[in-house]
């Protein structure tokens, strides 16, 4: 009765509420780096808890996505005290103009393309969204152009101050896509700009550029992808000089069965490398979980402006009716030198082998287990500490449950 007096006071076109609820058991041993024989493995549940309200009134949309994020026990159970998990995801008003032009301000999800410099990074519990103005234009069904910016402060203030989340102080992108009869287009150029404190006195912000282009094609049976994206500018008072290739090509052999090769190159800065230029690729605000191994060794959170990457991988999938099982094994090499004090050491960092298998138990729940194992060498060890010869692995099961608990329409 609420919700229906609700959706005739604001005389909405269309009201929607829906929830999801996202608990995760993890067994952590030796995941995101190796652990050595003097570290114990760890296991936790966290969760994530979202109340999803849209509201389409006319040309208007609005959006707001509440979620608490948590640990199981991070607060006792007669708790006192405020938990800071709570938080907006998304919160944001778009306005059609009409059928070309739309215009969202607010924090909102930026994802494009596979997801590799601009995703929504769902696995994490928190996810990742921006403050921003977006203008999103559609001439036609063929093309689509989205420009963006955003501008970040600590808070409201009288005098200025050293921005100190870490995040961008500023920035601008600009993206345009496309589609042939069965293959999409596209172009993406980002501008951000770094602010950091060069004395008490002093603020400065420097600005890196990441520009490139993606590909998609589908024919009959075949599937792939390319992409390449260059990075310049200046960071901490280096010269950036990097640079991004990926490609990957899949076969549907029959009805249930999916198979993908494919490889990635992240440029990285060798440990002996003199020339004052930072030659490491940052692909940024991408869903790196995607990338590289689930174990998250690379660019979750680490190994930026380091060695860089080659990321040679394979997929192996079979999908029937409310089950699918994912094998993606991957071989790591770092792309440039890594030396142990006077040695250079071999390139190659070593194996990782993922398997998730999902269930669809319900319209609105599924479940997930993954298991992986990583095989690390001497130098992944001189890399990011530990002990390879150590067994390093980690699983995990996840419960989904979203539901969409009503939707009215006038």
């Amino acid at each position: 009765m609420f919700f229906g007096m609700l959706a005739q006071t604001f005389f909405a076109q269309e009201l929607t509420l829906g929830v999801e609820l996202r608990p995760r058991y993890e067994y952590r041993n030796g995941y995101n780096t190796l652990l050595d024989n003097t570290q114990n493995p760890v296991s936790f549940v966290s969760q994530r808890s979202r109340l999803n309200l849209g509201l389409y009134y006319d040309n208007l949309s609005f959006v707001v996505k509440a979620q608490d994020i948590r640990v199981w026990g991070d607060v006792a159970t007669n708790q006192t005290q405020k938990h800071n998990g709570l938080s907006i995801f998304e919160g944001y008003a778009q306005y059609h103009l009409d059928s070309i032009w739309n215009f969202r301000i607010g924090r909102q999800v930026l994802s494009y393309d596979n997801q590799r410099i601009f995703g929504e990074v769902n696995w994490a519990q928190q996810g990742r969204s921006h403050d921003a103005l977006l203008v999103l234009i559609r001439p036609n069904k063929k093309q689509e152009l989205h420009i963006g910016a955003s501008v970040s402060s600590n808070a409201e203030t009288i005098a200025r101050s050293a921005y100190s989340v870490n995040n961008y102080k500023n920035m601008q992108l600009l993206w345009y896509q496309y589609r042939f009869e069965n293959s999409k287009l596209s172009a993406l150029f980002l501008n951000n700009g770094y602010e950091f404190e060069t004395d008490q006195q002093n603020l400065k912000t420097q600005y890196m550029q990441t520009f490139g282009i993606f590909y998609r094609f589908k024919s009959y049976k075949w599937f792939g992808e390319v992409s390449a994206y260059k990075q310049t500018g200046t960071q901490n008072n280096l010269n950036i000089s990097a640079w991004y290739g990926g490609i990957a090509l899949g076969v549907l052999p029959s009805e249930n069965w999916q198979i993908v090769v494919g490889a990635e190159y992240l440029s990285g800065t060798a440990m002996d490398d003199t020339s004052k230029t930072n030659k490491s690729f940052n692909p940024l605000f991408g869903t790196n979980h995607k990338f590289n191994g689930f174990m998250d060794y690379f660019y979750v959170g680490n190994h930026i402006n380091s060695v860089g990457l080659m990321d040679i991988y394979a997929q192996l999938k079979f999908k029937k009716n409310r089950f699918s099982f994912n094998l993606l094994p991957h071989l790591f090499f770092s792309a440039e030198n890594v030396w142990n004090v006077s040695e250079p050491m071999d390139n190659y960092l070593g194996t990782e082998i993922d398997v998730v298998t999902t269930y669809k138990l319900h319209k609105y729940i599924s479940a997930e287990l993954g298991y992986s194992q990583l095989f690390g060498s001497q130098t992944m060890d001189v890399l990011k500490g530990g002990d390879s010869n150590r067994c390093q692995n980690w699983a995990w099961v996840m419960v989904t449950v979203k539901p969409q608990i009503f939707s009215l329409k006038k």
